[in-house]
């Protein structure tokens, strides 16, 4: 009996457990790279800015789900920014030396981000 107890406590814990849920927002990437935004459009130089914040959201996202849910901010940015050059965007974390995890582009499969 005493392990039947047992057993039913662990379950319940396990469905009532929180699902982990990304601590990053897209306002959060947003603002960590509004920075580059000039830059991305070809209106601009690479700035010190620009990189700080991607090093800001890189060492931010610290799980999966965080990686997860910047990679599809990234990806709703990218599509309403007009005159986004790709090249561009996909080089920044290389000129600002900061491993992001995955590639920057519309074409990421985010859900494949770890």
């Amino acid at each position: 009996m005493a392990n039947l107890s047992l057993v039913i406590a662990v379950l319940c814990m396990v469905v009532v457990a929180p699902h982990a849920e990304a601590a990053i927002s897209c306002g959060t990437v947003a603002g960590s790279l509004g920075g580059c935004f000039n830059y991305i459009t070809g209106k601009g130089q690479l700035t010190p800015a620009c990189c700080d914040g991607v090093k800001k959201l890189a060492a931010a996202a610290k799980t999966t789900a965080d990686r997860q849910t910047a990679c599809g901010c990234l990806k709703n940015l990218a599509s309403k920014l007009p005159g986004l050059n790709p090249n561009l965007a996909a080089g920044i974390p290389g000129k600002c030396h900061v491993n992001v995890g995955y590639p920057i582009s519309t074409s990421t499969d985010c859900s494949k981000v770890h």
